[in-house]
């Protein structure tokens, strides 16, 4: 017991010092709402910028406030607040239980539970040696000092993507004391995007050490690296669902100040090019040009700092199928995501109202989902003079950044069911998304709204629309998705105008009228 406590204290230790340099306040690039709990996180980075006259953040120092997975973390101090106004469904027997299943599953508690999971696969007490940490069905690890050969790759001519034989036995390990039993009994998940196994598998025991200068490393990578397994990343649900879990694969892995540090490399675990127009997400997380298995191809690298993050279809994961427990919404782990992810791209929120209600209306371009009359329901939504609507087109032709620049000026979005409903994560929170027709999708966005914390709504009277046709799946029978569709003017007003007393009723959207108000009395002295 003795010896694994002296290993433990030795792998914290290890990990603080992948960074030699001490962090300058100019890299601390987090939204101002982040700042208690990161400081309360970091002890000794909160003394320092107490003691620094040249430190900006001490108005966040010692403030109660934690993410919810700390330590002596408790219930309000913690940085979600989720509720659970509707019926539960039977899945639980009280309240509260229904309130803490939905903080596990998709909420800070998921987090804690993955850290609470985290275990030592390979371990070494020696100074240089290699370590391995991984949660159960190594959906999720995080290594010091690891090798991996690559050196087969140089001829590889097929695509590598959703591979998982990118690897074979003996192309990954480090040198410490491997658990070849832990390992084989949480390899039990092998699927693409599912869990690490399918690489994590093939890890041995090196005679040699993994360190700078060693004939075994043809390439050294002293800055932390992420090797990323994408989804698709032409489609905004799926890429983002990536994103999400490298997140939260950040707070999993949070041991010091760096934890939130665009002083990483990432990888993408595939051989061809990266091309989305969803690229800036990566900005988010890092400072450098994405690397991919050809970056490396043809040699034995060997990574300082190296993590494995969650994966974007995971069995029970987030936020792909994810199974969540009926009647709750207001995920803090959502609204950390969105309002990090606004914060590094540069993303302002409307600081001011004008008395309007801001519809942002999706416009499709693709061969099915399309709106028929959509300039009927346009031009029934102009005629109300307490909406500003505008029509987007959404795709590769508009820059990312500025899509999520019109979204905090959208206070209802509204759109075919579609991965463009994705935005929803991006609104204020006072935001409504309509997803017009959920064609026979029922749960996929309005499980997203629920965790993002903002209002959902959908057609109700499918009397009052109008299929052009019974769709036809690709592969044979009828099919909701794969058709247009006629809206119903006045059901369409309707449901918009409910969307609308939502928006109002709201604190956030009343707030920022007060101060239009503020402002034009001020205007008149």
């Amino acid at each position: 017991m003795r010896k694994m406590t002296s290993i433990l204290k030795y792998f914290t230790f290890a990990v603080i010092l992948l960074h030699t340099n001490c962090l300058r306040w100019s890299e601390l690039n987090l939204p101002e709402e982040h700042m208690a709990m990161f400081f309360n996180e970091n002890p000794e980075l909160a003394e320092r910028c107490e003691n620094d006259k040249n430190c900006p953040f001490k108005i966040h120092l010692y403030r109660a406030a934690c993410w919810g997975y700390e330590t002596n973390c408790s219930l309000q101090n913690r940085y979600s607040h989720p509720s659970c106004p509707g019926d539960h469904k039977g899945w639980v027997k009280t309240k509260e239980e229904q309130l803490e299943t939905f903080y596990k599953q998709g909420d800070f508690g998921f987090v804690q539970e993955q850290r609470s999971e985290l275990k030592i696969y390979c371990h070494s007490d020696k100074k240089g040696g290699s370590w391995l940490e991984c949660t159960d069905h190594l959906k999720f690890c995080r290594g010091k000092n690891i090798y991996i050969d690559f050196r087969h790759l140089m001829s590889q001519r097929e695509v590598l993507r959703y591979s998982m034989d990118v690897l074979r036995h003996g192309q990954i390990g480090g040198h410490c004391k491997l658990d070849k039993k832990l390992l084989d009994r949480n390899a039990d998940q092998i699927s693409p995007l599912q869990s690490w196994g399918p690489e994590m598998r093939h890890f041995v025991e090196l005679k040699k050490k993994v360190e700078p200068g060693a004939r075994q490393c043809d390439r050294w990578v002293e800055t932390p690296v992420y090797i990323m397994k994408l989804d698709a990343y032409s489609n905004m649900y799926h890429h983002f669902c990536d994103f999400f879990n490298l997140y939260a694969a950040q707070h999993v892995n949070s041991s010091d100040e760096y934890a939130f540090s665009q002083e990483c490399q990432i990888m993408s675990w595939e051989n061809i090019p990266y091309r989305s127009n969803f690229g800036p997400g990566f900005d988010v997380f890092s400072n450098r040009l994405l690397w991919n298995l050809d970056t490396v191809a043809g040699e034995r690298v060997c990574f300082r700092s190296v993590v494995f993050p969650l994966l974007p279809r995971m069995i029970f994961g987030l936020y792909y199928n994810t199974p969540i427990i009926w009647g709750c919404e207001k995920s803090g782990l959502f609204h950390a995501f969105s309002r990090h992810i606004l914060h590094r791209l540069g993303i302002s929120p409307r600081k001011v109202g004008d008395g309007k209600i801001h519809i942002t209306l999706l416009s499709r371009e693709t061969q099915y989902r399309r709106i028929l009359n959509q300039a009927a329901l346009i031009k029934a939504l102009e005629d109300e003079d307490e909406f500003v609507v505008r029509k987007a087109e959404f795709s590769h032709l508009m820059d990312f950044r500025q899509q999520l620049f019109q979204d905090q000026w959208t206070d209802i979005f509204i759109g075919m069911h579609g991965a463009g409903l994705t935005h929803l994560l991006f609104l204020p929170d006072w935001g409504v998304v309509f997803e017009l027709y959920n064609c026979g999708d029922p749960n996929c966005y309005k499980d997203l709204a629920r965790l993002r914390g903002i209002k959902y709504i959908t057609w109700e009277d499918e009397t009052k629309l109008k299929p052009q046709d019974e769709g036809k799946h690709p592969d044979g029978g009828a099919h909701e998705k794969f058709t247009n569709y006629e809206f119903d003017v006045k059901e369409f007003v309707r449901l918009v105008k409910k969307g609308a007393n939502h928006v109002k009723s709201h604190r956030g959207w009343k707030r920022l009228q007060e101060r239009l108000e503020t402002l034009m009395r001020h205007t008149e002295l």
